[in-house]
């Protein structure tokens, strides 16, 4: 009895000993911000000198990426370390959320398991259905002030001071709120116009950052005060790129490249390849972020997360080589589109699956802001240049950008010669990742509800030669259009309904030069038994001036029941009303089924195709 009493004794200060080993992890995280403003990492950004100390003891990380562009896909994302395609969590917000295999859990539960006290305060934003296992608290007071003694914990705080709707104001706000930052010199990136609105919105912006990197600053003093930093990782990152116009939402670097700093402390020195007070060129991304914290904390890092550790125990020389990073975007709010990119080294490569949808496309979340509104008045009154009209143009199939040199992506290289191989290296790399994960917004969203959200990786699994296929065929928009005439014509008549869809997108995506297809698409949006096939016909009639379709398409919204299928066809409203034959639609509530006057995506939607929304003001 006395050697197993000695025993228990041994036992309990090993255990201890090693939950002593184990660090602390803290996560800071501010909304909405790529690293584009702040001084630390670009030199028109702001001063940080909460976070540059961070730096100064931690890694500074220059090639961190977000995933996708906006909140719920990027932190689905992150808290399952798979990538959104893939699990169907990359559409924002799902209003169905999706439920997780057995075998994928969001990370933080594999953290509690081992002993650790977990606490988000508060955003978490999922679009997955969340068990009661992964935080002991989060809520507006979580902390780990709430653990027990001595034990290892791992704490998110955000910062929502930088989000988007901090930009909410009125023209009445820029000629009376002053700004810190000097409205006169302040930097406005070069595809935006250099309008008073513009610069003063940058300013304002500015100003949130300083702010932000206060808070930063209170969280770590925290720490300090409970005798903790010198045992406590601290990260602090961005959630995914924004904020000003044609960033949070899209896959450009301004919407996907974060800020990322990691403080390590002295005595976990040697949980990091890198030296204390460095930059990296290493690229990391938020699908890698889940297998870090885990590898940090000593835990075996499951088969089912798709990222790689860049810190901890045993990291691979073939991480800290990376170069590479995958972003998508598909739905935001009530705005539909479907786009693809990666980024090797300096150059980035970007795939619009459906490039006659053109960015500026209403989204009324993005126009509160006074900017996006005032950039919208510009184009249509003729005032900006070519660099500055882009946003409000039908875009390529492929663009490629040396963004070392063309940060901004003003200049496509997809069409020059000295890029080709690079073109083709990018797009064949693209196309592997995809039927690899399988990709699964290859079917629409409702039927990827309807299908797929019991058991998204199952059903894309079981569903991987099919995926294969439509990809093949959405890839005949990167070919000539006379390469492509045979196969898109064979491709209309086939007995698979989505074969049909992705020819309909393809040959949209060759505008008038499709037009042979004129009297086979008429056919199809009169009788193809798929109402979205119907909608995809009527859409390249209106796109191409073929037919006014705009009829069509409201008895298609009134035969319609399902929400995702009838906001897809309102997306095709909105996008010929306002960039291509301006049709006018006026949508009688009274004739929808009664599912879609519950959604509150469709009715700004009817509002808008009714002109009787009204942005709000603050």
């Amino acid at each position: 009895m006395k050697h197993l009493f000695n025993y228990t004794i041994l036992l309990v200060c090993f255990t201890s000993y090693l939950k002593a080993q184990q660090p602390n992890i803290v996560w800071i995280v501010s909304e909405d911000n790529s690293k584009h403003y702040m001084k630390l990492f670009d030199k028109n950004g702001v001063a940080t000198p909460n976070i540059e100390k961070l730096a100064k003891k931690g890694v500074q990380f220059n090639r961190a990426f977000s995933n996708a562009a906006v909140c719920s896909a990027a932190r689905s994302s992150i808290i399952t370390g798979v990538y959104g395609a893939k699990l169907a969590t990359h559409y924002h917000r799902s209003e169905q959320k999706v439920t997780l295999p057995q075998n994928i859990k969001m990370f933080p539960e594999y953290l509690r398991e081992a002993g650790y006290y977990t606490t988000n305060n508060a955003k978490e934003d999922y679009n997955i259905i969340k068990s009661d296992k992964v935080w002991d608290d989060s809520s507006n007071k979580a902390s780990w002030r709430n653990r027990k003694k001595g034990q290892p914990f791992f704490s998110v705080f955000n910062i929502g001071t930088t989000h988007e709707g901090q930009l909410h104001f009125s023209e009445k706000d820029v000629d009376s709120i002053k700004t810190e930052t000097n409205i006169e010199t302040v930097f406005v990136q070069p595809n935006h116009p250099q309008t008073r609105t513009f610069k003063y919105t940058n300013a304002r912006y500015l100003d949130l950052i300083s702010k932000m990197d206060k808070q930063v600053g209170e969280v770590v003093n925290q720490l300090k005060d409970d005798h903790l930093l010198e045992n406590t990782i601290i990260f602090y990152y961005g959630d995914h790129g924004g904020v000003l116009p044609n960033s949070k939402g899209y896959l450009k670097e301004t919407g996907l490249q974060v800020p990322l700093v990691v403080y390590i402390p002295e005595k976990f020195k040697y949980l990091s390849p890198f030296t204390a007070g460095t930059s990296t060129k290493t690229f990391v991304s938020f699908i890698d972020f889940s297998a870090t914290v885990l590898n940090l904390a000593g835990i075996a890092i499951p088969e089912t997360i798709d990222g790689s550790p860049f810190l901890g125990a045993n990291v691979s020389k073939t991480t800290l080589q990376n170069n590479e990073t995958y972003g998508y975007a598909d739905r935001f709010d009530e705005k539909y589109d479907m786009v693809r990119s990666l980024r090797k080294g300096n150059l980035k490569y970007i795939r619009n699956f459906q490039p006659f949808t053109v960015d500026a496309l209403m989204n009324q979340y993005r126009y509160r802001q006074l900017a996006y509104r005032e950039w919208k008045t510009l184009f249509d009154n003729g005032k900006l240049n070519e660099i500055q009209s882009q946003f409000f143009k039908p875009k390529a199939p492929e663009e490629l950008y040396d963004v070392e040199n063309d940060p901004f992506e003003t200049t496509n290289l997809a069409e020059n010669p000295a890029y080709y191989k690079n073109l083709k290296e990018l797009r064949s790399n693209l196309n592997s990742w995809m039927k690899s994960m399988p990709d699964l917004s290859l079917y629409p969203e409702n039927y990827i509800i309807e299908k797929a959200f019991k058991n998204p990786i199952a059903f894309g699994q079981a569903h991987k030669t099919e995926i294969s296929k439509y990809l093949k065929i959405a890839n005949l928009q990167v070919m000539p259009f006379h390469k492509a005439q045979h196969k898109l014509k064979k491709y209309l008549k086939s007995t698979d309904e989505l074969e049909r869809y992705w020819a309909l997108i393809s040959c949209s995506s060759f505008g008038t030069q499709a037009g042979v297809f004129t009297n086979q698409i008429k056919q199809i949006m009169k009788s193809d038994p798929l109402l979205i096939n119907k909608m995809r016909a009527a859409e390249f009639l209106g796109i191409t001036g073929a037919l006014d379709s705009s009829t069509y398409l409201i008895k298609m919204l009134y035969t319609s029941s399902n929400e995702k299928e009838a906001l897809l066809i309102m997306n095709t409203m909105v996008l010929l009303q306002d960039f291509y034959q301006q049709n006018q639609f006026t949508i009688d509530s009274n004739k929808l089924d009664k599912a879609l006057n519950n959604n509150n995506l469709i009715q700004i939607r009817i509002a808008y195709l009714n002109k009787k929304h009204i942005l709000k003001k603050n």
